[in-house]
């Protein structure tokens, strides 16, 4: 019995390397480390900091790399001329998205941020189009981000310079902004409902319809959520924490439903009021158009797609700025000297004053560099086979854009692995752009929300450090700036912050 398993393993494991060896004979595949059976190169990769096993490994393979997730097969973009070469210089063969089975069961299927084809490119077209009427990059959004600003910043006062963690506070700031873009409302801090799960339930730490979303990212750093993403049936049937997560997003799916119905008794055709107006007015316009994407179940799911990419990432790279900050104080009082030379204290910044500010805005924009937020970024999927730099990458296959490797790449910055503000100036002291900084990923699969996100952590940046100056009770060394997780998000730790009122 134990000799006929043995012989039964055996042809098992022959059997997946002789599969191996076909595939990489019918297609030239880009080069990569032998694949281990059954396990792809996943033993290969440091669980901790998979960053520097790529990093590694393109070293021997070069910038276009053949990996393995088990039975996945995985190409992943190396640098930036590999990475832009793709996304920008062959956009229309990268724009495919990977159905990763997590963010499927999340969305059901539909909305913005997985789908291809069709539905992907009414949907992205349909969002850029009614974000930027309702104002993302435009003054009328300026307004809304300069009042809850001051809402944020009387809330701070509050402290009265005790020390407070701020991640709470500043993603139900960022999700402000997203609430006006969508529901056309905001929520105040003082009534304590800030988006509240059902009924009337008290806004706390873990109350808040959306903090779900923070769980979620760090949830996706751990190992039962990657294994639901490799062997999606099986989870499906397991207990584990991504059980919790896909009810914390069904809760969240029921208040989007609840506001959509509220939209719906309430809708004036001719006077739009947010994103759900437009999405509702359209599919009543589409009803009779078979090859229509605009439906309920789209609308439901991207509206949770604009709040998980327009929330979390955007106030995780705020929180990571004030860390900055409190790390070099000297970098904060040279900000706090040019914000005052040009602003003043009496007035809200506005985006047409970033030019005169060209300190603060190199800060903020290597700020996003260092912190790398999303290292991998969302993986893109080969729809056909696609042809690239000389080798084939077959159709199914996933695609990974590193970014990592574009925002660290010693041939992009001067000096990658140090926080340093002159990647962004230049030997004037002006504020020059670098086509590898791509911290909402490129070509036409970019971040639709990019305009909002740079207006938001400008304002936001700017008018925090007119009124405070931030420090932490155990000094600037006491702060470390190494993200606490490493996978899939690069999140900043956790610190209680001062703010001393200036």
């Amino acid at each position: 019995m134990e000799f006929s398993a043995t012989v039964i393993l055996a042809g098992l494991i022959l059997a997946l390397l002789w599969l191996f060896s076909v595939k990489r004979r019918k297609y030239r595949l880009p080069p990569g480390p032998a694949p281990l059976p059954l396990l792809g190169n996943l033993p290969q990769i440091d669980k901790k900091v998979p960053f520097k096993s790529i990093l590694k490994f393109s070293e021997t393979y070069g910038p276009v790399m053949t990996l393995y997730m088990v039975w996945q097969r995985t190409v992943v973009l190396v640098g930036y001329d590999a990475v832009k070469e793709a996304l920008v210089d062959q956009a229309d063969d990268f724009t495919g998205r990977m159905p990763i089975p997590f963010l499927f069961k999340a969305t059901k299927g539909y909305g913005l941020v997985i789908s291809n084809g069709k539905r992907w490119r009414q949907l992205r077209r349909f969002t850029l189009t009614t974000l930027r009427d309702f104002g993302m990059g435009r003054k009328g959004m300026e307004e809304w981000i300069q009042e809850v600003s001051e809402h944020l910043r009387v809330h701070i006062r509050t402290f009265k310079g005790k020390p407070f963690d701020p991640q709470f506070l500043l993603s139900s700031t960022v999700s402000n902004v997203i609430c006006c873009l969508v529901f056309g409302e905001r929520f105040s801090f003082e009534d304590k409902q800030f988006l509240v799960l059902s009924k009337e339930l008290i806004l706390s730490n873990t109350d808040c319809i959306f903090s779900y979303v923070f769980r979620q990212i760090k949830l996706l750093c751990f190992s039962l959520l990657k294994m639901y993403n490799i062997f999606p049936r099986l989870m499906e049937h397991l207990p584990g924490y991504h059980q919790t997560i896909f009810g914390h997003a069904e809760e969240a799916r029921d208040f989007i439903k609840r506001k959509i119905q509220e939209h719906k008794q309430t809708l004036d055709p001719s006077s739009p009021r947010d994103y759900i107006d437009c999405f509702l007015i359209r599919i009543n316009q589409e009803k009779d158009n078979p090859s229509s994407e605009f439906n309920y179940d789209n609308l439901v799911s991207t509206v949770l797609n604009l709040f998980v990419a327009g929330t979390e990432t955007t106030s995780s790279t705020l929180r990571y700025a004030l860390s900055v900050l409190i790390k070099y104080p000297k970098i904060q009082e040279k900000m706090q000297q040019e914000i005052d030379t040009v602003i003043g204290k009496d007035r809200c910044p506005r985006m047409h004053d970033r030019k005169s500010l060209p300190f603060s805005d190199a800060v903020i924009h290597e700020v996003q560099r260092f912190l790398d937020i999303v290292p991998f970024s969302v993986p893109h999927y080969a729809l056909n086979d696609i042809s690239f730099r000389g080798y084939t990458i077959p159709k199914d296959t996933v695609i990974i854009p590193f970014l990592h490797s574009v925002l660290k790449e010693e041939k992009q910055w001067a000096t990658p692995r140090f926080f340093n503000p002159q990647h962004f100036l230049d030997h004037n002291g002006n504020f020059k752009k670098n086509p590898a900084f791509m911290p909402f990923s490129a070509g036409k699969r970019a971040c639709v929300g990019e305009s909002l996100a740079r207006m938001e952590l400008f304002i936001f940046v700017v008018s925090l450090l007119q009124d405070f100056t931030f420090s932490c009770e155990g000094g600037p060394d006491s702060v470390d700036l190494d993200p606490e997780y490493s996978s899939f998000a690069n999140l900043p730790r956790s610190h209680q912050i001062i703010a001393t009122a200036r």
